[in-house]
């Protein structure tokens, strides 16, 4: 008896997971697809446009696939088992489990197992994969905006990198000509460049810059105080960075995103402890200002007391130094590169775990379907990954934008599946 009841078993698990299989192949190149053609249109605009070469091209794409990866697994899965256990609902073939003895417990089974190695494989796709395919991306998109610097930099056009504006003439191969950068210097005084002819530096000394190296150059620095009065210098070269962090990909510079997880936590671990000491320095100047403060104004009290007299400019030496403390006492000592790294730490993890978080939900809501389970499962599919996605990117921007915690911001999406997998159960269980 216990031989048949094994062998049964076996035959449910076979057959739910081929079931499941099957719809998470076709979900899965759904998505990939979509992806696909979606980075297509994007490099049609930016790079076929501008006669890259075709290996150039075939290897931006390739090095973008990860990415693709990233999302298609989560998505497959939740749509491949909303379609799945929708097919078996609306063909009663779970009314006919249950009638054979065969509990819904024994029947999710085998696609949690699914789920574990979905999330698996995504992880490694997320940790290993994605990273490498970044830095090779930008390894060939740095080496293309050198031999066609149109790519970044139009003809004719005016192009904003922050607080910076490149204004380009024409462009003959690597040479742009009649070019003007505005922008700001230290001092945040307004500054003009205006060069002949800048050519890209394909040997940067420093990494995430791109050096234009500029011919036959005059800058002109506007006074903050008087803008009517300015400076002015004179050169025949001059060598221009331009922080790549700002351009479309991260060149030459390693990021968060081009890092495994081990290294990005060993990373976020430095970035903590520099953020420590920075919050531990700027206490001890805190209780210097306080302790010079009360040295100011206890001076001040035993002279007017002394010489009955009242000192305006001590008053405005205590004012300036109060200030002073007040502004440093509320000074927000924060690293936004800690934040970003920690954003990126726990999304290599929120993601991938959504493979089986999505199981879980589409289990008990694939269970309503009566008709044409398959096409609902699909349609349900797409509407909750919509609102996943749109989950987690307003989570990415509540992370940085509103100080809201990393781990709940790329968690928080999960969370709110998770909850409604529960409340979908509950009502199921209930009927």
């Amino acid at each position: 008896m216990k031989i048949s009841k094994s062998r049964s078993y076996l035959t449910t698990y076979s057959y739910v997971s081929k079931e499941f299989l099957l719809s998470f192949v076709i979900a899965f190149l759904f998505f990939f697809i979509i992806f696909f053609i979606n980075q297509i249109l994007v490099m049609a605009e930016q790079i076929f446009s501008k006669k890259v070469p075709f290996w150039d091209v075939i290897r931006l794409i390739i090095y973008s696939m990860p990415i693709f990866l990233a999302f298609s697994f989560p998505f497959g899965a939740l749509v491949g088992a909303l379609m799945a256990i929708g097919r078996l609902s609306s063909d009663n073939e779970i009314l006919a489990f249950q009638a054979a003895g065969i509990s819904l417990m024994r029947i999710i089974i085998p696609l949690l197992i699914l789920g574990i190695i979905l999330s698996a494989a995504s992880f490694i796709t997320n940790d290993y994969f994605l990273p490498s395919g970044n830095i090779k991306l930008g390894k060939i998109y740095r080496k293309i905006i050198y031999q066609n610097p149109a790519i970044e930099l139009e003809p004719y056009s005016i192009k904003r990198y922050r607080d910076t504006f490149i204004i380009t003439g024409a462009i003959n191969g690597p040479i742009i000509n009649n070019i003007t950068i505005i922008d700001r210097t230290e001092n945040r005084e307004k500054r003009t460049i205006l060069a002949d002819s800048a050519e890209l530096e394909k040997e940067s000394k420093q990494q995430g810059v791109v050096s234009l190296n500029l011919s036959n150059v005059v800058v002109l620095e506007t006074k903050r105080d008087n803008p009517a009065s300015y400076d002015y210098a004179v050169s025949k070269n001059l060598i221009y960075n331009i922080l790549i962090k700002d351009t479309n990909y991260s060149i030459g510079s390693i990021g968060p995103a081009e890092m495994s997880s081990l290294d990005v936590w060993r990373e976020i671990e430095k970035k903590s402890e520099k953020l420590r000491e920075r919050k531990i320095t700027n206490k001890i100047k805190v209780e210097k200002l306080r302790y010079r403060l009360r040295l100011t104004v206890e001076k001040a009290v035993d002279s007017a007391t002394l010489n009955r007299v009242y000192n305006k400019k001590k008053e405005k030496e205590i004012i300036s130094q109060y200030n002073n403390f007040n502004k440093t006492e509320k000074r927000k000592i924060t690293d936004r590169s800690l934040r970003l790294y920690k954003l990126e730490f726990y999304k290599k993890f929120a993601i991938p775990l959504a493979c089986f978080i999505f199981i879980i939900f589409a289990f008990p809501t694939g269970l309503f379907a009566r008709k044409s389970g398959r096409a609902v499962g699909f349609g349900v599919g797409l509407l909750v990954s919509f609102a996943y996605w749109s989950m987690l990117f307003l989570g990415h921007s509540l992370g940085i934008r509103m100080q809201m915690s990393p781990f709940l911001s790329m968690w928080m999406a999960n969370f709110v599946i998770l909850i409604l997998a529960f409340v979908m159960l509950l009502v199921r269980i209930k009927r």
